[in-house]
């Protein structure tokens, strides 16, 4: 069955989250990211949660969603298919744990694409206040689904600066991806989806063996980049965002290069991609704007 373009405006249940001191820290251990502001509970004012750790809470809500999909007519062997295409998280203010918040979904895009049916997804969180922590564009491409409908948009996220410098590229380092990193992420971020984890679920799915999630790879891509661009302060960050496209297995090395840094309305922009270990691209577009 298509994907039915009316499922624009479709939206989820609020889902409230307890952000808790011990789930922000295996996070950024399971990144191997041992910034002190991640694990110095002593410090309140400065224990934070690593800057990709909304997609911890966010996930359950995506996953909830399928429901109202199926409800629709996508088949479960269709949902299979989709996969995390784009991601591009705005945040308000740092997570400081233990912190009780909420997130509610609604479907804000479909159109078709050449791969398949793309649809966005916008998660907006908030605190017991009601005042925003952060707000996600989340983009699935069902491959080989095609899309019913007209194609329809009711908004989108706020354009991304462009970068005003040409290559050569600042710098470019190497991160080591352990064989088991896919595991330890999920289980540390609570996120699970078996193609990276289970080898029968990843051969199901047409994958030559489990793969990296793409969430994993832009985070250690946000640590190195905190790490050399913002003085290792990831309060600084307002924005991370990328296009996923190559696949990282496992054991592998990746490249984090760093193309330009250019000023941004009131901070700056970095602009970057993530090399797999054949070159190709397994972060295109990638963009972090600090504060």
């Amino acid at each position: 069955m298509p994907v039915p373009s009316s499922l624009v405006g479709c939206r989820s249940e609020k889902a409230t989250t307890e952000v808790t001191p011990r789930w922000s820290m295996a996070y950024a251990a399971a990144l191997d990211d041992s910034t002190p502001c991640y694990f110095d509970t002593r410090v309140k004012v400065s224990f934070v949660a690593h800057p990709m750790f909304p997609v911890c809470f966010e996930w359950p809500v995506i996953v909830g969603m399928r429901d109202q999909m199926e409800r629709a007519g996508l088949k479960l062997s269709e949902a299979m298919r989709g996969v995390h295409a784009s991601h591009d998280l705005v945040i308000h203010r740092a997570i400081h744990p233990p912190e009780r918040l909420t997130t509610i979904a609604e479907i804000v895009s479909a159109e078709r694409r050449s791969p398949g049916a793309f649809l966005v997804t916008r998660l907006d969180t908030v605190d017991e206040s009601s005042a925003p922590v952060c707000s996600s564009w989340y983009g699935s491409l069902y491959r080989g689904v095609d899309l019913s409908g007209p194609d329809c948009s009711l908004s989108a996220a706020p354009a991304l600066p462009s970068s005003k410098t040409s290559p050569p590229s600042r710098s470019t380092s190497v991160v080591h991806v352990s064989a088991g990193l896919a595991h330890v992420y999920t289980e540390c971020a609570q996120i699970f989806n078996p193609i990276h984890t289970d080898a029968s679920v990843a051969e199901a799915a047409g994958l030559p063996a489990i793969i990296l999630h793409g969430t994993a790879t832009l985070a250690l891509a946000v640590s190195r980049i905190v790490a050399s661009e913002a003085g290792g302060d990831p309060r600084r960050v307002a924005r991370v965002a990328g296009q996923f496209r190559a696949m990282v297995p496992m054991p592998s090395d990746i490249a984090v290069r760093i193309d330009a840094r250019d000023r941004s309305g009131d901070g700056e922009a970095i602009f970057f991609d993530v090399l797999n270990d054949r070159a190709a691209p397994a972060i295109s577009n990638g963009a972090i704007v600090l504060r």
